[in-house]
This record gives structure tokens, C-alpha cells and sequence, in this order.
């Protein structure tokens, strides 16, 4: 066994080690379970961070990533009312809604499964999405949906945006979220295909 095949076979186990306990403490997205679950089944593959997409409420207090708190957090479509409430709670002097696509990273142990993972993106619609690390026996893919929304909804402590302009941001979310839901469902019918 080769140097290469060592290593990603350490770097597999390590990812399936994580995802287990992510599972056990109820972390993971449950709608991307099942096909987290049949990706780590193959020899040759791993799943690493993943989401189904989401609608989020999110509290910023800078300029960075790090600098952002999740306020609410839902993985479905959402009601006016749910994203209103949660507006109107939230003790932030900035405060964004956003829809945000699927995203799963995949790592494989060659640059022809490498491949074979952007052919199955590309049979599914998947517009974006590439190799993020190329290594001797370590590949790792990033795909993501393109379906998005966000905008500011308080700033400076205030909400600046009415109820009748968020009911139809909030309807929009929740049909680019199914859109998004139906994108990664061909995507898992072909992988689950063309890995069997």
C-alpha cells in the first residue's frame, strides 16, 4: 500500500470519526445525513462540512466571519411570522436575512475520482463547485448551490425594512430554498447512481 493511500485512508477515518460524533449531538443538518452516510460507505470517499441549504438570521458585530453569530437558523421554508418574531428579538445593532444554497465538500484519494465527482455535479445542474485541494492521495471538492439571498433588516438597533417588503423577501427565500432542495435531490439520485 502506497505512502498516498496510507494517508487518506488516516484522513478518511478521521472525517467519518468527526461526522459520527456531529451526528450523535444532533450538529448535522439531518436532511444531509443519508447522503453523508452513503458517501462515507464508498472506499474511496469521504464527506466533510455540509449543509442543505438554510434561511438564517444573522447577528454581526464587525467586519470578519468570526465577527457573526447566528440568531435564528432554519433548514426549511419559514413563515413571515417566525422571521418577524425573530426581527424583532434580536439584541443586535446589525442583523442580516439570508437564504443560503447546499454546500458539501467531498474528498477522494485521485484526481480521475476527483473528475468523476465534477461529471456527476455537472450531469446534476450543479453550476458551482471545483477541486479546493489537490495533494498526493488526498482530493477534496467544494460544490454549492446558487440559490442565495441577503440583505440588512436592522441596523444600528433599528429594523429597516417593513412588513410588507419582508413578505415578499420571506416567499422568495422559501422558493429559492425548494429550488435549491430539488437541485441537491438530482445531485444525490445521480451520486448515489453512478458510485453504486
Amino acid at each position: 500500500m502506497s505512502i498516498a493511500n496510507i494517508r487518506f485512508g488516516m484522513v478518511k477515518n478521521r472525517h467519518m470519526k468527526r461526522f459520527k460524533q456531529a451526528v450523535e449531538k444532533h450538529e448535522v443538518d439531518e436532511a444531509m445525513v443519508p447522503l453523508c452516510e452513503f458517501v462515507n460507505s464508498r472506499k474511496h470517499f469521504f464527506t466533510s462540512s455540509s449543509c442543505s441549504g438554510r434561511i438564517i438570521l444573522l447577528k454581526v458585530s464587525g467586519k470578519t466571519k468570526r465577527d457573526a453569530s447566528f440568531h435564528r437558523k432554519w433548514h426549511r421554508t419559514v413563515s413571515f411570522e417566525e422571521v418577524w418574531q425573530g426581527i424583532e428579538k434580536a439584541r443586535a445593532k446589525e442583523l442580516w436575512f439570508k437564504m443560503e444554497p447546499f454546500i458539501i465538500h467531498i474528498g477522494t484519494n485521485s484526481l480521475k475520482r476527483a473528475c468523476k465527482l465534477l461529471d456527476i455535479k455537472n450531469k446534476a445542474g450543479v453550476k458551482r463547485g471545483g477541486i479546493i485541494v489537490a495533494k498526493p492521495g488526498k482530493f477534496l471538492l467544494e460544490l454549492v448551490g446558487t440559490e442565495a439571498i441577503a440583505l440588512p433588516v436592522k441596523l444600528g438597533g433599528k429594523i429597516i425594512v417593513s412588513k410588507r417588503f419582508l413578505k415578499e423577501v420571506v416567499k422568495k427565500a422559501n422558493e429559492k430554498l425548494e429550488a435549491n432542495f430539488l437541485r441537491l435531490k438530482k445531485f444525490e439520485e445521480i451520486l448515489r447512481a453512478d458510485l453504486s
